[in-house]
């Protein structure tokens, strides 16, 4: 299963995290597929960077956010788009088979 998870850099006492999409078994540091954002946690209020189609192929691909990671989405808008994508390709496949 591949997870979209943070994985934590930076010096001791100062986080800064990557949003990267990963196995799941690999521990939370280890090599991961593709980076796709970035959080930091020491502004205020902390900023969120995330490229928004790399992040929304990967959810279509199935991979599953940890809850950190949903959250972020949902604030960013990320999640709320993947929704609305979903949506519009649902009732895409579902129109054509009404009409016949």
């Amino acid at each position: 299963m591949v997870k979209i998870r943070l994985m934590r850099t930076g010096a001791k006492k100062q986080p800064y995290y990557r949003i990267v999409v990963a196995p799941s078994e690999n521990p939370r540091d280890a090599k991961n597929l593709e980076k796709i954002g970035t959080v930091n946690p020491r502004q205020n209020p902390p900023q969120y960077d995330v490229q928004v189609e790399q992040a929304i192929a990967w959810l279509n691909r199935g991979a599953q956010p940890t809850d950190v990671v949903r959250n972020i989405f949902k604030k960013t808008g990320v999640y709320r788009q993947w929704l609305a994508q979903k949506a519009e390709k649902a009732a895409a496949e579902a129109a054509p088979s009404s009409n016949a």
